[in-house]
């Protein structure tokens, strides 16, 4: 099993940047795919990005290719989330997810392992 919490979300205006980090607990995080999605009030929950075990593929949802990376650092037991240019669309509160698996996944149902969230909001 593994625990995830994620941290970094915050209030920012339109145009700025932020990054959303998630730890995990456990030995075995490098054995896991790593995904962030987020839930807008009254919306459902999106893919954002995911990330593979070794941090060489990544998919990304169109809506925020070109502004968003997500890495990760094996060593630290921790996926990022570096968002930049963001527009207030973008706010909803960001969910870190972990499926033991090698393939890059990226539905909600993919994932077994989620964190509590972490609210991100973007003023115009």
């Amino acid at each position: 099993q593994v625990q995830l919490v994620e941290s970094g979300g915050g209030l920012v205006q339109a145009g700025g940047s932020l990054r959303l980090s998630c730890a995990a607990s456990g030995r075995t995080f490098s054995r896991y795919t790593m995904g962030w999605f987020r839930q807008a009030s009254g919306k459902e929950r999106e893919f954002v990005a995911a990330i593979s075990r070794s941090g060489g593929n990544t998919k990304y949802a169109d809506s925020v290719k070109g502004r968003f990376t997500i890495s990760r650092d094996n060593a630290k037991n921790t996926v990022y989330l570096q968002m930049n240019s963001l527009k207030p669309e973008d706010t909803a509160v960001y969910y870190c997810a972990a499926r033991d698996t090698a393939v890059v996944v990226i539905r909600t149902y993919d994932y077994n392992y989620w964190g509590q969230g972490t609210q991100v909001t973007v003023s115009s």
